[in-house]
């Protein structure tokens, strides 16, 4: 049996300074289009759903949908793979997930969010006052 690989982890800032720092580097929402839209999403972020409304099951176009988003491959190469890809859900769950599928389908550069853009729940079930790219004061908006 062989261990599936992993997308790598970020800290919301560290993604931050990682799309800084490579202006080739992409970052992907995968949260649904309610999400995206009502709650929020970090600026200058592309929206892919990875499950989205109205059934709620993944999206099969995900990993299409992540290619031509890097211009049918035309920022990869051979050695170094494609541009990085920076994934983000709303607590660091669904872009694992979604970052596993996209190193199973071959993408070399592949890092997710670990808070993700709300966090985790606090004690009064409420997002984003323990973690999460709001909570770090990182660029946000919503419509």
């Amino acid at each position: 049996m062989t261990e599936e690989a992993e997308p790598l982890s970020l800290t919301p800032q560290k993604a931050m300074d990682m799309l800084d720092s490579h202006p080739q580097a992409v970052l992907v929402d995968i949260r649904s289009s309610m999400e995206f839209l009502f709650v929020g999403h970090p600026k200058g972020a592309v929206h892919i759903p990875w499950i989205d409304e109205p059934d709620w099951v993944v999206n099969p176009h995900f990993v299409t949908e992540i290619r031509k988003l890097l211009l049918g491959g035309a920022v990869c190469d051979k050695e170094a793979g494609c541009a990085p890809v920076i994934l983000i859900c709303r607590s660091g769950k669904r872009s694992l997930e979604a970052g596993r599928a996209l190193l199973r389908e071959g993408f070399r550069s592949v890092y997710h969010v670990d808070e993700g853009f709300e966090g985790e729940l606090d004690e009064h079930h409420q997002r984003s006052t323990r973690g999460g790219w709001r909570f770090h004061g990182l660029p946000w908006e919503q419509c």
